[in-house]
């Protein structure tokens, strides 16, 4: 018979999963926007279709005073009036850096990104995003 059940990640790589968790710590540092934050964690991780992650971020957002309309409409962002400008910035290079299509222009994107953001505020950004890719899969991996 073949094993199929998932790795328990927190028993074998303990110091990875700490050293990821520290990530943030540092990345928090920055004082990045958390609406953003959240809005950027919760859109990868529809995207992802991680379940875990989607549940954790909803309920930190909301914890963080994030309204339930707003979230119920985060899936199509780029359809509805309830995100500012920032927030849609920053919401399609959370898209073009998860999905990763090359039909994707990052230079138009990026340019709309400075238009709302620091360069230290699009560093943190992107790094938001790919650690939100990172834990996804680790925790896909899981289902």
């Amino acid at each position: 018979m073949t094993d199929t059940k998932a790795i328990k990640y927190e028993q074998e790589i303990p110091d990875v999963l700490a050293s990821m968790a520290e990530t943030h710590q540092v990345m928090d540092a920055h004082g990045f926007d958390r609406t953003i934050h959240h809005l950027v964690q919760l859109r990868a991780s529809q995207i992802n279709h991680c379940g875990f992650c989607v549940k954790m971020h909803t309920k930190e957002a909301r914890q963080d005073g994030e309204t339930s309309e707003r979230l119920d409409r985060l899936v199509v962002w780029d359809q509805v009036s309830d995100f500012t400008e920032r927030e849609r910035a920053a919401l399609a290079w959370t898209e073009a850096l998860t999905v990763l299509g090359p039909e994707i222009d990052l230079g138009a994107l990026r340019a709309r990104l400075k238009a709302h953001f620091t360069g230290e505020e699009i560093g943190v950004l992107t790094a938001t995003v790919a650690m939100i890719n990172l834990w996804n899969r680790i925790n896909i991996s899981r289902h």
